[in-house]
């Protein structure tokens, strides 16, 4: 019991920066104590004390404002940032390495006893702030749910799901999107991106400012090449020339290059 305590206090000490020691950690943090509790009402649950399994998660829940059914599988190292409105469904898991912030839901879509209602997270998954996650399906390995999504569908292993209803984020074009939205401090996870006119046109300035920064920096490649007495045709390869609309013979000219 004492291995696994330590356990999870080091991993919060390493994914929180906000964490400095070991002893505010065990103090402070109610993911810890809505973890520890669990443990103890998932044990009284799997031996058959149901009433006092759920006795402790009820009172879990009123000392964290975490609840976490006495029948959910919850894994190793397993960090609930802040935690305060995460709610947790008797059939769900939670794999090893999972990161879950507060407002998260793994909730269930179906009303049929037994049934497996509630989902899967495979090891090492981030859900973000105010996610929902419904259904008895699987969250792969590595994968991420952006804030505010709602998922109601399996996400493969390492992909993004982000919006509502959630997308995954698999094309090339998406990813270089989302990556440069969240260097500009900002990304749409909280809307539904095919449907809001808002959103679209938030995705097209975000696709031009991004095929820019691309092109900026090709730029200054290309001049520190050029000072050094080559040309941009042979240094330039035609394919990305061709996919960021970049004349490399027409700054040749304007350069002085032949």
């Amino acid at each position: 019991m004492f291995s696994r305590l330590k356990s999870d206090v080091h991993c919060i000490l390493q994914r929180d920066p906000a964490a400095r020691t070991a002893w505010e950690v065990l103090t402070c943090y109610p993911g810890l104590h809505a973890l520890v509790l669990h443990r103890w009402a998932h044990a009284c649950w799997g031996n058959g004390f149901k009433w006092l399994g759920r006795f402790i998660s009820h009172l879990s829940r009123m000392l964290t404002g975490i609840e976490i059914h006495p029948g959910a599988h919850i894994g190793q190292q397993v960090f609930i940032d802040h935690g305060m409105g995460v709610v947790i469904g008797e059939t769900a898991v939670v794999g090893d390495g999972c990161t879950i912030y507060h407002g998260v839901t793994l909730g269930g879509t179906s009303l049929y006893k037994g049934a497996k209602r509630h989902p899967t997270l495979g090891s090492n998954v981030i859900v973000g702030a105010g996610a929902k996650v419904l259904g008895g399906f699987v969250v792969g390995d590595g994968a991420k749910v952006g804030s505010n999504a709602v998922v109601t569908k399996p996400v493969p292993a390492g992909a993004t799901a982000v919006g509502n209803p959630a997308r995954i984020i698999e094309a090339e074009s998406d990813a270089r999107r989302e990556e440069a939205a969240s260097r500009m401090g900002f990304s749409a996870y909280g809307v539904t991106q095919n449907d809001d006119p808002l959103s679209q046109a938030m995705r097209g300035l975000i696709d031009h400012a991004s095929l820019q920064e691309h092109q900026i920096a090709l730029l200054w490649q290309a001049l520190d090449k050029i000072s050094k007495g080559q040309t941009l045709t042979d240094l330039m390869p035609a394919d990305a020339a061709r996919l960021e609309q970049f004349s490399a013979d027409k700054l040749n000219q304007l350069m002085g290059k032949s």
